[in-house]
């Protein structure tokens, strides 16, 4: 399965809810909390009122901790998310067998929320590029800014900027090249350029070079 579809819910709608496709970079950047983690249960919990006076309906899982890339100094010990895709619920096998990358909201004390929409990916699926750039790549290239690209030609309209082309070049592909093997990195004169490989980026390269 491709990372972007099963980590951001791709392009398609799902019943009521729908996802605008977005780098994994951007998903990582969005989110507060990103971990590596397994689901071992999961049951349905009351979560209040809404407006009306009728109760909301949560699925929370306890998980395993595994690596905390982004978030709190406290382990997260619980994710909420909402019953069903429908309403924008992102459902987890629980078990404890199956490894996922995470990435969402934090609810503080231990516990945070996911949406279809959020970054969920099973950890064999991403690449050795994408696994290295979740320690420090992703997060040097959180103050530019990746557009989208829909059709070719397209332009950046500023030099922090970095055109994602998987769409346009890869037929509506959200798991592209772009996606798998590159990030987007802020250099020292404030521009920001694609970097594609699992070594850090060279001082060179944030100084002077293209990537």
């Amino acid at each position: 399965a491709g990372l972007a579809v099963l980590l951001l819910g791709g392009a398609r709608p799902a019943g009521a809810c729908s996802c605008s496709p977005i780098h994994p970079q951007q998903a990582f950047c969005n989110a507060d909390v990103v971990i590596r983690a397994k689901a071992v249960s999961a049951k349905e919990v009351d979560s209040g009122n809404d407006i009306y006076g009728n109760p909301i309906k949560r699925i929370q899982y306890e998980i395993k901790q595994i690596k905390m890339f982004k978030g709190p100094d406290q382990d997260i010990e619980f994710i909420y998310t909402a019953p069903s895709t429908a309403v924008c619920g992102r459902l987890l096998d629980t078990g404890g067998k199956k490894e996922y990358l995470i990435a969402g909201k934090s609810e503080g004390n231990g516990k945070m929320h996911i949406t279809l929409c959020d970054l969920v990916s099973t950890w064999d699926s991403l690449s050795p590029t994408q696994k290295k750039s979740l320690n420090q790549r992703y997060q040097m290239g959180c103050e530019c800014k990746i557009s989208r690209c829909l059709s070719i030609p397209c332009f950046v309209s500023s030099s922090d900027e970095c055109l994602w082309t998987d769409w346009a070049m890869e037929k509506n592909n959200v798991d592209g090249r772009q996606a798998k093997h590159y990030a987007c990195i802020k250099r020292s004169d404030g521009s920001c350029a694609w970097y594609r490989g699992m070594a850090p980026p060279k001082q060179e390269f944030l100084d002077i070079e293209d990537p």
